[in-house]
């Protein structure tokens, strides 16, 4: 699951520049200053997430709570809470909020249960508050170390916890998995759930776990590095002993036999000449579900590692079981079944995408599904028992393939997606046209409503050329149609063509895009990137309505009884549509732009809606663009809860650029150190730290002081605490050099490029 969603392919390791939270805050509706709690102090009132087996199972009977991470079992992200409707939703304003003191992504939908909200931040801390106040209770800090920043694909965030018996289970970023008392905040048990950790290899998590009956279920990611193979691993909540482990991929033949009886089959549809040290990936990061009747778990899996299997001249395969959905018994971790979305994936279509299960009629037959709206861009409906395929449908433009062939389940690849022999324009992209942000499934109305990413990308192999090998990216680069600068890029990738003419090879023409209403379709730029919402009748295999979205990367979807939709948006709104027709019936300016989905309770008789905000994630290397919120009010990630009558929601102040540092290091003149620095950037900083204003800062605008231990930061580890990893491992004090020296002198150009009385675009100066 490669996000290189960004302006140029500049892939690096990730950082921060906030230290470790140490106080915690919400603000009340009406007060002035926020109400604290030290971490790990005790409400008395407080009372435990008392959840349990039946009380999971009757989800329907407790409309106020919301007890998993999709509110039920089946993961529909839908609420029958109707006290706010159609008829009421503009008047809904602030309840409270609450500060998450991180400028870092923010993916997480909290759990309310009994009048208590429990959530996560960045690498994993979790808090607990008091729902109908936003009152900090009590947080928990893993106390990650900011070295495994570097291996996060795609930034430091964390989707949620689980909750049972009165604990809450979470994974941090490190690997470990941890069990926390509800009440107290207090760890009970913490368990490494890697298996390379002394190999360093590059794992690390940021979904929520997964309750099945007595485990405790956790994957990782990794899979856009070498050196990562899937796998998944089920602890007893109780105690936390390993009960299984399942791997997705096989392991290097030359070990000998495989590990696991389903391998052995799996190895045969892997290139003989695959390159095993890079670990095969098929990582299960996000997307796993658990039917408690049939004991199954389901689980999505990534990409295959590398992307390309056609490199050096390797024929590839169907590369089991990455880009699959996978049923694995629950009581001994035996494969029951799997479905591969797409064999031999070569363009990033991870499965990992969230199921949702439902007991459905369809064609005149009860069935008990299973759904997914793909990366790859089409809708799954699988028969949960037996992995039978019930349904493919493509619910957003689709270049890479001409349809599903209805009976092998197998997509017919076009042509124009393969890059072997140049850059090719893919449709979707490799973020997906549906991503990890949740979609909600309205069993009552039958519709799917699908935050949607209309948008391509141009993938090319760079090996053989001076970009070369990429961190995060292998030699398989990605850029998005606005991005792509055939000119610009020249220096490290050569004379590309233009996206011109790549869209003239695509398989159909670009203005069928638009699948429910050409009229829509009001870009006159052929190829550009859009949002949508869009409303799946699951039955009738087709999009029943859709609303292009103000911005590209819109969050996730809740959908209740009141008739209504709710998504969050970049522009720092939450939007509120119809579930009928997708009207608009509110957008509520919050401040703060929005991945996560909202969720919605009730503590004593009133209804909130609540949703946790800030930028990041996928899209951590993409520079802000002027209409995000990220971009006018800054990113401090807050947990933000609306009622009826509230007043408007308190904006953040408007952030305020401070020009460039007033003296810069004398000017390289170096040209080979500086085309070294290029490069090196490129390959393992840029990923993260994007020229212009983005989540992490602008290295051109480092201070004096910043400069002057910018070798003890990227080699010594000295901004280690505050996220910053360690390079040492793979660059030397020369490479160091090389970059500092390339950015130094791209500072030069920006100070000669823009007006003194202009030059505050972007991000402040760093400390």
């Amino acid at each position: 699951m490669r996000y290189a969603y960004i302006v140029l392919v500049l892939t690096a390791a990730l950082s921060a520049t906030l230290p470790v939270m140490t106080s915690l805050g919400a603000t009340p509706a009406g007060a002035t200053t926020p109400d604290a709690m030290a971490p790990g102090v005790v409400s008395p009132t407080a009372p435990a997430a008392a959840v349990d087996s039946v009380r999971l199972a009757n989800t329907a009977a407790e409309p106020d709570q919301w007890l998993m991470p999709g509110r039920d079992q089946q993961g529909s992200y839908f609420s029958p809470l109707a006290d706010v409707n159609a008829g009421n939703v503009s008047k809904l304003g602030f309840a409270w909020d609450y500060d998450l003191h991180s400028t870092r992504g923010i993916e997480a939908t909290p759990l309310v249960i009994d009048g208590v909200m429990y959530t996560t931040g960045n690498f994993g801390r979790v808090y607990a508050l008091d729902a109908a106040t936003g009152r900090g209770l009590w947080s928990y800090d893993p106390q990650v170390d900011g070295q495994w920043g570097r291996y996060a694909c795609c930034d430091a965030v964390n989707r949620g916890v689980v909750a049972f018996g009165g604990r809450l289970y979470v994974g941090a970023l490190d690997g470990w998995l941890h069990a926390i008392d509800a009440r107290t905040g207090k760890r009970i048990w913490k368990v490494d759930t890697l298996i390379g950790r002394s190999e360093h290899r590059p794992y690390t998590i940021t979904g929520q776990p997964l309750l099945a009956g007595d485990l405790v279920i956790i994957g990782n990611g990794g899979g856009e590095f070498a050196g990562a193979r899937g796998y998944i691993s089920a602890f007893d909540s109780k105690t936390g002993a390993l009960r299984w482990r399942f791997f997705t991929v096989p392991r290097d033949p030359a070990q000998g036999p495989q590990d696991q009886p389903h391998l052995t089959a799996a190895l045969k549809t892997w290139d003989p000449r695959h390159p095993w040290n890079q670990g095969s990936s098929g990582n299960v990061w996000d997307g796993m579900a658990y039917d408690p009747v049939l004991k199954v778990v389901y689980i999505g899996t990534a990409n295959p590692g590398p992307y390309n299997s056609h490199l050096d001249g390797r024929k590839g395969g169907d590369e089991l079981y990455t880009a699959s959905i996978v049923a694995i018994k629950a009581d001994s971790g035996a494969l029951a079944w799997y479905y591969q979305t797409v064999p031999g994936d070569r363009w990033d279509f991870d499965s990992t995408q969230k199921i949702v299960q439902a007991d459905l009629t369809l064609d005149g037959v009860k069935r008990q599904v299973l759904m997914q709206a793909s990366k790859n861009g089409f809708y799954y409906v699988l028969d949960r028992a037996t992995g039978e395929l019930l349904s493919a449908k493509n619910y957003s433009y689709v270049s890479w393939t001409r349809g599903i062939d209805p009976k092998t389940g197998r997509p017919i690849v076009d042509q124009s997606a393969n890059y072997d022999h140049g850059p090719a324009l893919v449709f979707p992209s490799e973020i997906g046209a549906h991503t990890w942000q949740p979609m909600s499934f309205d069993a009552g109305r039958g519709l799917t409503f699908i935050p949607v990413v209309d948008a391509g990308n141009v993938e090319l192999e760079s090996s053989g050329l001076r970009a070369g090998y990429i961190d995060g990216q292998f030699t398989t680069p990605a850029f998005v149609p606005e991005a792509y600068d055939p000119e610009g890029m020249k220096s490290l990738y050569g004379d590309l063509p233009s996206i011109e003419e790549l869209a003239r090879s695509l398989p159909a023409p670009i203005d069928s895009r638009t699948l429910a209403s050409p009229a829509t379709a009001s870009s006159s730029n052929a190829t550009a990137s859009r949002g949508f919402l869009r409303a799946w009748d699951v039955k009738q295999h087709r999009i029943a309505w859709e609303v292009q979205t103000a911005t590209l990367f819109d969050g996730g979807v809740l959908s209740t009884g009141g008739g209504l939709v709710f998504q969050g948006d970049e522009a720092g709104h939450l939007n509120a549509y119809s579930s009928d027709t997708g009207k608009l019936l509110a957008s509520i300016p919050l401040g703060t732009s929005i991945m996560a989905a909202p969720m919605t309770y009730r503590v004593k008789g009133v209804q909130y809606i609540a949703v946790m905000a800030g930028l990041g994630g996928g899209v951590m290397g993409y520079p802000f663009d002027p209409a995000t919120a990220a971009y006018r009010y800054g990113n401090e990630g807050r947990i933000i809860a609306l009622r009826l009558e509230g007043p408007p929601p308190p904006l953040p102040p408007v952030v305020t650029d401070q020009p460039l540092p007033p003296e810069l290091p004398l000017r390289p003149t170096n040209a080979a150190e500086l085309a070294q620095g290029e490069v090196l950037y490129n390959r393992y900083c840029g990923r993260c730290h994007l020229f212009g204003r983005a989540m992490l800062p602008d290295l051109r605008r480092l201070n004096s002081a910043t400069h002057q231990i910018f070798n003890q930061i990227v080699l010594g580890g000295a901004y280690s605490p505050m996220g910053m990893g360690r390079f040492d491992d793979v660059l030397s004090a020369a490479d160091v050099d090389a970059i500092h020296a390339y950015l130094i002198d791209q500072a030069w150009q920006m100070r000669q490029s823009v007006p003194a009385a202009a030059s505050a675009q972007g991000a402040a100066s760093l400390q």
